[in-house]
């Protein structure tokens, strides 16, 4: 199916039907459909566009795009604490809609059961299995890491450094930001670049309520010592509070650090870009 006419077809015909086939989905997901503007406001994912990238992923074979959606999603459900049984319902009921709309379009074509449309079928079969597989590793592997951090934390010692590709890491920070934390934070952050060699490196601030200005003020200095290595930093989820304080104060990030409003937007633009 990878790259055929008759994928691209499918796709059209899925895109031409797009409101009936948002309509099925949804009445296969019962449990989910209750829940998609809570899961929008807790963690900022929306769902049905997310089902119609991933339909995009599967019928189109593109395997790379998907196993990096998939990284970006498992990450993004472990920062957000969101049941995994809203996951697998959802997944499940996009690979049993696919396979009605799969069967509909055969139906409009005028085409018989042939090989080739069981061919297909297990290629969505196949495509969404590797997407559960890459979703539920990474969402484990991110999770495992956030419980540790938070157990660091107790002990005043989390700086967690999460790659989740071999050029790019998240640095997720929780809880109280002090100049002893940030003399912890400078160590390592610019010791793991040396080491791992990390191009990218997104400082996710969602889980700080509040920053000190000279906490601030050594963060830029830690900003400008990643970009000597040659490591570009992007600073995510900076609460309201932080920036009013800022502006107050006069203070501005450094203009070396590039700021987006959420971690998922970040994964968005620099795994799935």
């Amino acid at each position: 199916m990878k790259g055929s006419l008759e994928s691209y077809k499918l796709l059209e015909f899925i895109q031409e039907n797009k409101e009936n086939f948002e309509d099925s989905l949804l009445n296969e997901a019962f449990n989910v459909k209750e829940k998609i503007e809570e899961i929008l406001t807790v963690g900022n994912i929306d769902l049905i566009n997310n089902a119609h990238l991933l339909i995009q992923y599967i019928i189109e074979g593109k395997e790379q795009e998907l196993q990096s959606f998939a990284i970006q999603e498992g990450i993004a459900w472990a920062t957000h604490a969101i049941p995994l049984s809203f996951k697998l319902e959802w997944v499940q009921s996009i690979r049993r809609t696919l396979w009605k709309f799969l069967q509909k379009y055969n139906e409009v074509t005028n085409k018989v059961l042939t090989e080739e449309f069981f061919s297909v079928e297990k290629q969505v079969n196949t495509q969404v299995d590797r997407f559960l597989n890459g979703f539920f590793i990474t969402y484990s592997q991110y999770k495992d890491s956030l419980i540790m951090a938070q157990k660091e934390l107790v002990e005043n010692l989390s700086v967690p450094i999460i790659p989740i590709t071999p050029t790019i890491s998240i640095l997720p920070l929780i809880g109280a930001v002090d100049l002893y934390r940030t003399n912890i934070l400078e160590e390592k952050v610019l010791i793991e670049i040396g080491k791992t060699r990390i191009q990218t490196l997104i400082m996710d601030f969602s889980g700080i309520m509040k920053m000190e200005p000279e906490v601030i003020d050594h963060l830029m200095r830690i900003i400008d010592g990643t970009s000597l290595m040659g490591c570009d930093t992007v600073i995510t989820g900076l609460r309201a509070e932080v920036v009013k304080n800022m502006i107050s104060l006069g203070m501005r990030l450094n203009e070396k650090a590039q700021t987006l409003g959420t971690l998922q937007q970040a994964l968005n633009k620099y795994l799935l870009s």
